[in-house]
């Protein structure tokens, strides 16, 4: 094989690696985001430590995905509230009961928060129910997923100095 055709075969070995790293990173933001428990930070950090991909677009795959997550709360809340009972459901009764008190609290700007573990599936899931207006949130949402994302892969900075 020549050198030429090696060398394609290790770029396109690397971008599909690439494009791996970026599918793992995505599924697992979105899924954390909805009705299955997981840890977006974990394969985000675990990626931003092989410094081998740019932590721009990480921060915007985690950010979309995990944003793309949440509008499946605020769906089941806008279509599919009277199954809240329900085993599968985001967000137990108890939960949105807690979610809607956060949202009688601070109203929309509760939503920055729908990244918070427990509550924030039910936050995203009441402003459906409420029908908080999708764009609004899914700005203030993405909003402060991104920022959490942000403080992670500064911690993982952090850590590839110590380390």
């Amino acid at each position: 094989m020549s050198g030429f055709a090696a060398g394609a075969d290790r770029g396109r070995t690397s971008a599909m690696n690439d494009l791996t790293a970026y599918a793992s990173l995505f599924t697992a933001a979105f899924l954390s985001a909805t009705i299955l428990p997981g840890s977006s930070e974990v394969v985000l950090v675990m990626l931003a430590l092989e410094r081998k991909l740019d932590l721009g677009m990480l921060l915007l795959v985690a950010t979309v995905a995990n944003t793309l997550g949440s509008v499946v709360g605020w769906i089941l809340g806008r279509w599919f509230a009277g199954l809240s009972g329900r085993r599968w459901f985001p967000a137990s009764p108890a939960q949105m009961e807690r979610a809607s008190r956060w949202f009688g609290r601070y109203g929309i700007w509760a939503l920055s928060l729908a990244w918070v573990p427990i509550i924030g599936d039910a936050l995203t899931v009441v402003a459906g129910v409420l029908r908080v207006h999708l764009g609004l949130f899914t700005i203030l949402v993405g909003l402060g997923k991104a920022l959490r994302y942000v403080v992670v892969l500064v911690g993982a900075d952090a850590l590839h100095a110590v380390i």
